[in-house]
């Protein structure tokens, strides 16, 4: 599946970073520490998969993505591996012609259907994957 690859490769960047405070680093133009992120993507996930999907009961709360600092890359990496578990299992358990349902909350400016927004959802990890990469590539030297 695409969001455990993903999240996959999204621990391994969390891991490779040599020391772990980088994971929080931001300077000049780049905003977002590797760390925030990480909470992101994982807040994303379980929301729109975990809790709308999965009907997990997961509340976000998507200002501390952003504001919390230094968490630990132990800690990270339980989150990742939480959100692979429930990714895996919400999707399980839809059923294929669901797909074409719409997706149960509005996100964007007009419905959608369960498909097209999984598509969105798993591009927005790829594209902060690669962002993930960019910074641990500029920034942990």
């Amino acid at each position: 599946m695409l969001f455990t690859r993903d999240l996959n490769r999204l621990r391994t960047e969390v891991e490779l970073y040599k020391e772990e405070e980088n994971l929080w680093k931001v300077e000049g133009a780049i905003a977002n520490s590797a760390g925030n992120l990480c909470l992101h993507l994982v807040g994303n996930l379980n929301t729109y998969i975990g809790k709308e999907i999965g009907k997990t009961g997961y509340v976000r709360h998507r200002e501390l993505e952003f504001s919390l600092k230094d968490i630990s890359r132990e800690e990270l990496l339980s989150q990742i591996d939480n959100t692979i578990e429930v990714v895996n299992k919400s999707l399980d358990s839809l059923d294929e012609s669901n797909l074409a349902n719409e997706y149960p909350i509005l996100v964007f400016d007009k419905k959608t259907s369960t498909e097209y927004f999984l598509v969105h959802l798993a591009t927005h990890l790829t594209y902060h994957l690669g962002q993930v990469n960019y910074h641990r590539r500029l920034l942990d030297n």
